[in-house]
């Protein structure tokens, strides 16, 4: 079984926030993952806006765009969980970082000699998510092995924090630059800070040792024994349907609000941009807050306590339109994120913590084959649902959904938990504690 040894939980004070940014190579690792999740929030918007308005592309194009970049999770999630536990991550996150630039390169260069189409931003949209698949799985799995178990939580503070900068500048200005310099060159900036972002990561100076390869032992077994893991355990389990709910849901919106405000209010780009701003505030919220509210909560309880608080607010995001009704539903739509923020310190620590390290890559894989995958299906639903009814009406499906999708959480041991539990010591089996 391939190994990457990860230092054990308990065999040290967790470390500051300060003392962990002054580490070097997590420090690398972080401005990486910072420099791609900057380009890919400022990009977020250019391909589905420069599909809109350039290309003239219809509600159900733009729903299938949406889902062609997460399809490759579905295409290819499970089986990239055991090629990352097979290789060195830090290879796997580099090689990704530059696929994902040359691929979204070509799309200025077509426009630049008139030649782009719709179809190029179909076959563009998802090679650059195949790519994704391989960074999100090794990212996810190579941060347990530079900062050790017992940092965890605090790392993915740090994170999911920047992601949320990410969300907040990326997005809100993303909106405005491709309303002031065009879809194609917001694109060439993504393809830009992936670069940069392949450079960081490249700096590192610490390696983990080759994996041993499992002889004897094929893809289709190794990937059983990943999905195995998952739904055999009794935290991941829950985590793993409410996440899939949250995020089948949550592509209604994130599909369907540029529509709205384009199609239907006649609002310009940069409205777009600061509705997803608003969210970015929401999740930033939640990941600064994510490390307090689990001590005080607890781990377990935390996960279902804030969604069932901010539940209520995302009702608010569907009666978007002119006026105060828009600053409503940006208010409703920051504080259903916040329950981003502090989910995505949380349940991602709780998955890396009870997972071995052996393990991580395919546990990481087949969470991401459920929440990114599922995320292909709700964007090709969003695009069906208004193409046979209306844009509002999808936005109405997936506020209720966001609204009620923590309960398989409540109904689980989740719902008492305090304390984050030790790794499975059996992995690879259902674990019956």
């Amino acid at each position: 079984m391939p190994t990457t040894p990860t230092p054990p939980t308990g065999t040290r004070p967790t470390r500051s926030l300060f003392s962990l940014l002054a580490e070097k190579d997590f420090r690398r690792l972080f401005t990486g993952k910072a420099a791609s999740m900057v380009g890919t929030e400022v990009g977020h918007l250019a391909i589905p806006l420069l599909a809109l308005s350039q290309l003239d592309a219809s509600p159900g194009q733009v729903g299938l765009l949406a889902a062609l970049a997460t399809a490759a999770f579905l295409l290819i999630g499970l089986p990239a969980g055991v090629w990352v536990d097979a290789m060195r991550r830090r290879t796997v996150l580099i090689a990704a970082d530059l696929v994902r630039a040359l691929v979204l390169a070509s799309i200025p260069v077509a426009w630049a000699l008139g030649v782009l189409t719709i179809e190029q931003l179909y076959v563009c949209v998802l090679l650059n998510g195949m790519a994704t698949v391989f960074f999100d799985v090794g990212a996810q799995s190579y941060l347990p092995f530079i900062v050790g178990r017992d940092d965890l939580v605090r790392a993915n503070a740090l994170v999911v924090g920047v992601d949320a900068v990410g969300s907040i500048g990326g997005r809100g200005v993303g909106g405005f630059l491709v309303q002031y310099l065009g879809g194609p060159l917001v694109v060439l900036v993504n393809s830009v800070c992936y670069f940069w972002s392949a450079l960081w990561i490249a700096l590192i100076r610490r390696r983990e040792p080759a994996p041993q390869p499992r002889s004897g032992v094929g893809l289709l077994p190794q990937i059983r024994e990943g999905v195995r893991f998952v739904f055999g355990h009794r935290l991941l389990r829950p985590i793993a349907f409410s996440a899939t709910a949250m995020n089948f849901s949550i592509q209604f919106v994130l599909i369907m609000m540029p529509v709205m405000v384009i199609n239907e209010l006649g609002m310009g780009e940069g409205v777009v941009g600061l509705f997803f701003a608003a969210g970015g505030v929401g999740i930033l919220l939640g990941s600064l807050t994510a490390e307090r509210v689990a001590a005080v909560l607890g781990h377990g309880r935390s996960l279902w306590i804030s969604s069932a608080v901010t539940a209520p607010f995302v009702v608010l995001v569907p009666l978007v339109d002119e006026g105060v009704l828009l600053w409503a539903a940006c208010g409703g739509w920051l504080v259903a994120a916040y329950r981003l923020g502090v989910h995505n310190v949380v349940q991602v620590s709780f998955r890396q913590h009870v997972t071995p390290g052996p393990l991580l890559g395919r546990m990481n894989a087949t969470m991401r084959f459920l929440f990114t995958g599922v995320l292909a299906l709700g964007a090709a639903a969003s695009g069906a649902l208004a193409e046979v009814t209306d844009v509002r009406t999808a936005l109405w499906v997936g506020a209720v959904g966001i609204a009620v999708s923590w309960l398989p959480m409540y109904f689980s041991p989740l719902r008492g938990m305090r304390h984050l539990p030790e790794p499975d010591p059996h992995p690879g089996h259902p674990n019956r504690s």
